[in-house]
């Protein structure tokens, strides 16, 4: 059997954190622009299957492809990091610096892969910006809109709506990076990560690097959005929701409760415990 147990995949995880730490910057950059661009793709190719059976559901089903080649090619998407990059710290093998920068050198690669693919398919989708957007351009400028300033028209509400569904679709693809843990084989991999993946989309919620990708390539086609109704009312708070829900939701939770016996951080919440 290729299945691995659950104490295993804790220390996989925590591996998998000194792995990411050990990554140059360069290759960090280079695997999140991959990561963005794959993102990209796998967002287009689901919104393409959505308009031509009518079926939001048919794009969910397609749009795991990303995530699956990420895992297998080993790439960095800076919201799998979240969960898994700040284990080594909690295991005191790394800084709070050295988390922080390797977040931030996959943050940038993902942004640059999702906008380069993003220019990409907007020259091809309006003939080199020539035509008025229509079919799967015209989605994503709707999409685009209804991601920034549909939030903005609720105000404060918006900001808790937008904060909640990233923290959801986080615990999803989080979960997702963890569950390809659980096999061995490729197809084993493809298969396990595929279901959570399947899950956020299908439900609307908000990750950020598909963000980086649907946003900007709406505002390149006309969506009537500014940057500022871009970062401030989406990429910001999707940002900050995906850490909350990728990192306590899955890599602290299952961390604390399969990790290896000698972790510090276990030692130090059971103290309190003891005491009582």
């Amino acid at each position: 059997m290729d299945y691995v147990r659950p104490a295993a995949v804790a220390q996989a995880m925590i591996d998998a954190a000194g792995i990411k730490l050990a990554l140059a910057p360069r290759d960090l950059f280079v695997r999140g622009v991959l990561s963005g661009a794959l993102l990209g793709i796998s967002t287009s190719l689901a919104l393409t299957a959505a308009l031509a059976t009518g079926q939001g559901f048919v794009g969910a089903i397609v749009f795991p492809f990303g995530i699956a080649t990420i895992v297998l090619l080993g790439l960095e998407l800076v919201t799998g990091s979240f969960g898994l990059v700040p284990l080594s710290w909690f295991e005191g093998r790394a800084s709070l610096r050295a988390v922080g920068a390797n977040i931030v050198w996959v943050f940038l690669g993902n942004l640059v892969g999702s906008v380069v693919y993003g220019l990409l398919l907007a020259v091809v989708l309006t003939n080199m910006f020539t035509t008025a957007p229509a079919g799967l351009a015209q989605r994503i400028v709707q999409i685009a809109e209804a991601k920034t300033t549909g939030y903005a028209a609720l105000g404060g509400a918006g900001l808790v709506v937008v904060f909640v569904k990233a923290m959801l679709c986080n615990w999803m693809v989080c979960l997702s990076a963890v569950l390809a843990m659980t096999s061995t084989s490729a197809i084993g991999k493809i298969v396990a990560c595929w279901l959570p993946i399947f899950v956020f989309f299908a439900q609307g919620f908000e990750h950020a690097v598909v963000n980086m990708f649907v946003i900007p390539t709406g505002m390149m086609m006309g969506a009537r959005v500014t940057l500022a109704d871009w970062w401030l009312w989406n990429q910001i708070p999707v940002t900050l929701g995906n850490i909350v829900g990728g990192f306590f939701f899955t890599g602290l939770a299952i961390y604390l409760t399969y990790r290896p016996k000698s972790a510090a951080i276990g030692d130090a919440l059971a103290a309190p415990l003891a005491a009582e």
